[in-house]
C-alpha cells in the first residue's frame, strides 16, 4: 500500500504555498483536512528549499513549526519534519515527530547515536549539489550517483546502530537531480531498479515540481494533472510513500486504480 505524505510548508517562500500556512491556526487546520482527505502523514516544512531561497536558522525553523507539531501530535497526527539543520532535528525528536526528513541525507554522524537510540524514520534524500544540478548532466551519471550515495549513506547510518528497517530512500527530483525533465524522468522509470537493490521503501516527491512544468508547458496553477501522472506512475512501479499538495486527488486516483487491479 501506497503511503501518502501531506505537505505542509509553515514558510513565506516555498515555490507553491509560500506564506499561505505561516500562521500556526491556518497550518493546523490545513494538516488536519489533509488527514481527513486521505493523509497518513503530514510532513512540515519550515524552510524553503528552492533555488534562491534565504537560509533559516535552526531556531527559526523551530519557532515556525513549534505549535503546529505539538498540535498535531497531541491530536495523534504522524509528523514528519522536513529539515536538514541538527539542531531543528534534535528539537523534533524530543516533541514526538514520527519521521525526520532530510534533503542532505544525514550527513552529520554527530548525530548518530541521538538517531539511533530514537525510534522515527529516516528518510534519506540523495541530491545534485545546485552549483552542480544547473550543469547538464547525464541521466545515466545522476543514476550513478544515486546508487552510489545511497551504498555510502546506508552503510553509514547501519554501522552507527541506526536499524536498516527505520531507513526509507528518496532519490530527488527536479532540479535537486537537473534542470533537464529527462533526468526526474529517468529515476522515475529506475524505482523499481532501485527498490530492487536496495531492498528499502522509497520516498517520492514530485508535486508541482518544475520539471513537470517545463515537461508540460503549464504553469503551477495547472500543473495538478501531469502532478497526478507522474504520482500515480511512481506508487505503481515502486514508491512506498509518495509526499503530495494535493492528498485528496491521489487519495481517490490510487482507489480507483486499485479496484481496477493496475
Amino acid at each position: 500500500m501506497t503511503r501518502i505524505v501531506g505537505i505542509v510548508n509553515v514558510t513565506p517562500d516555498s515555490f507553491s504555498d509560500g506564506g499561505r500556512f505561516l500562521d500556526p491556526t491556518r497550518a493546523v487546520a490545513h494538516a488536519k483536512q489533509l488527514v481527513a482527505d486521505g493523509a497518513h502523514c503530514i510532513d512540515l516544512g519550515p524552510a524553503s528549499s528552492r533555488p534562491g531561497s534565504t537560509p533559516v536558522p535552526a531556531d527559526e525553523e523551530i519557532r515556525r513549526i513549534a505549535p503546529v507539531l505539538d498540535a498535531l501530535v497531541a491530536d495523534g497526527v504522524v509528523v514528519s519534519v522536513d529539515s536538514f539543520q541538527a539542531g531543528t532535528q534534535r528539537w523534533a525528536l524530543a516533541r514526538g515527530a514520527a519521521m525526520l526528513n532530510d534533503i542532505h541525507g544525514f550527513p552529520d554522524a554527530s548525530l548518530y547515536p541521538l538517531l539511533a537510540a530514537s525510534a522515527c524514520d529516516l528518510v534519506v534524500m540523495h541530491h545534485i549539489a545546485r552549483e552542480t544540478s544547473a550543469l547538464p548532466v547525464s541521466a545515466d551519471v545522476v543514476l550513478a550517483s544515486i546508487e552510489a550515495f545511497f551504498e555510502q549513506r546506508v552503510r553509514a547510518l547501519a554501522d552507527a546502530g541506526i536499524a536498516r528497517e527505520r531507513l526509507i530512500l528518496d532519490p530527488g527530483m527536479g532540479f535537486f537531480l537537473s534542470g533537464n525533465p529527462d533526468v526526474s524522468l529517468a529515476v522515475l522509470r529506475a524505482l523499481r531498479s532501485l527498490r530492487a537493490r536496495f531492498e528499502l521503501p522509497l520516498f517520492v516527491s514530485v508535486s508541482r515540481k518544475a520539471f513537470l512544468r517545463t515537461l508540460t508547458g503549464r504553469a503551477l496553477a495547472d500543473v495538478g494533472p501531469a502532478t497526478l501522472a507522474a504520482e500515480l506512475y511512481a506508487a505503481r512501479h515502486g514508491a512506498d510513500y509518495v509526499r503530495t499538495h494535493d492528498v485528496r486527488a491521489l487519495r481517490d486516483a490510487l482507489l480507483v486504480t486499485q479496484a481496477l487491479g493496475c
